[in-house]
């Protein structure tokens, strides 16, 4: 039996395909609920109004849209923040600032990793360049 301690409470549970223990689950399904019936009275809320008036975490309610479980696509003002710098956001996991500016980091680092691999065979070239001269000195 696969046991684990539950990241919201701590509590031991038989883990099975939950993350987190069976009282969090009814808890979490719960919270969705709150979530899910203010947002079909106030199609127009925030995610910041939507926390203030259920006493949901914004962090869990950002866990139930990108779950599916919470639908943007009705609630027009709806966004979560981007997991980098926080800025909302309606779609993928980063705001396109911290999208390109991973993208331009991995280029450099890639372009930096290339750079230093022809040094190091221009390096060995020189090595090798060497040691046969030196051979062909001794052999005269």
């Amino acid at each position: 039996m696969n046991v684990d301690n539950c990241p919201r409470c701590g509590k031991i549970f038989a883990k099975n395909f939950r993350d987190v223990c069976p009282a969090c689950m009814k808890d979490i399904d719960r919270e969705y609920q709150l979530c899910a019936d203010y947002l079909r009275e106030n199609k127009g809320a925030i995610i910041h109004e939507l926390s203030d008036a259920t006493g949901v975490a914004i962090r869990q309610i950002t866990k139930f849209i990108r779950e599916g479980r919470i639908s943007i696509v009705n609630a027009p003002n709806m966004s979560f923040p981007c997991e980098s710098c926080g800025t909302l956001i309606r779609e993928n996991h980063l705001c396109e600032d911290c999208r390109s500016r991973l993208t331009k980091d991995t280029r450099r680092m890639m372009e930096d990793e290339s750079a230093k691999a022809a040094q190091l065979e221009k390096q060995k070239q020189a090595e090798k360049t060497a040691y046969r001269g030196i051979s062909e000195y001794k052999g005269r």
